[in-house]
């Protein structure tokens, strides 16, 4: 009964939310289920957030952050989300692989060749059934984020409207395993959504 769902977007969309919904209810249904986070969720991914995250502390050069992050996956893939899957588990992921296409790839501007070279070594080229996409313009996302700045969400506005072009290039190349959502919807309404399309790849396993 495998499943390997992940939730994108940018700062602010409300991705962390929805993932604890969804969740919630397939708990409620009694179908086994975990819920992770990237980076973290580990040990070792705890301490890389730490340094990922912080807004002090030196400067991270894009090839760090792009390796920070890939240790971290890594540490998660082998540690929490294999065995899990393996284990007939569905697995909610608050951020994958994808993050770092567009983060360190349209952010920061790394050559994707290389970030996937990098990514397929740190997931052991595992992929989502499912790519959950929560779309919210860049001015919005960061105004809902207002009194937590960590790195990213200091960046200027620029670099996080590349990410979320980046975001829906990705999910345009990929329709049938990315589900792109309005973000500016209720978040009842976003939940409703999310519950159809997951009940839909729940009825084929």
């Amino acid at each position: 009964m495998s499943l390997f769902i992940t939730f994108e977007g940018g700062e602010g969309c409300g991705k962390s939310t929805q993932a604890r919904a969804l969740w919630r209810r397939l708990r409620q249904q009694n179908i086994p289920v975990m819920l992770t986070h990237e980076p973290g969720g580990t040990a070792l991914g705890n301490e890389v957030r730490g340094i990922l995250k912080s807004k002090g502390g030196s400067p991270i050069s894009s090839e760090a952050e792009l390796l920070l992050f890939a240790a971290s996956r890594a540490q998660l893939v082998t540690e929490v989300i294999q065995p899990a899957l393996q284990k007939g588990k569905i697995v909610i992921c608050d951020r994958f692989s994808y993050s770092t296409l567009v983060y360190q790839g349209y952010g920061r501007g790394l050559n994707s060749p290389t970030i996937e070279m990098v990514n397929n070594l740190a997931t052991q080229k595992l992929q989502p059934d499912i790519v959950i996409l929560l779309d919210l313009p860049s001015e919005q996302g960061l105004a809902r984020k207002r009194n937590l700045k960590d790195r990213f969400e200091l960046e200027e506005l620029s670099f996080h409207r590349r990410v979320r072009e980046g975001y829906l290039k990705l999910a345009a190349a990929e329709p049938d395993r990315w589900l792109v959502i309005d973000a500016t919807l209720p978040k009842r309404e976003i939940s409703k959504i999310v519950w159809e399309r997951v009940s839909q790849l729940l009825a084929c396993l």
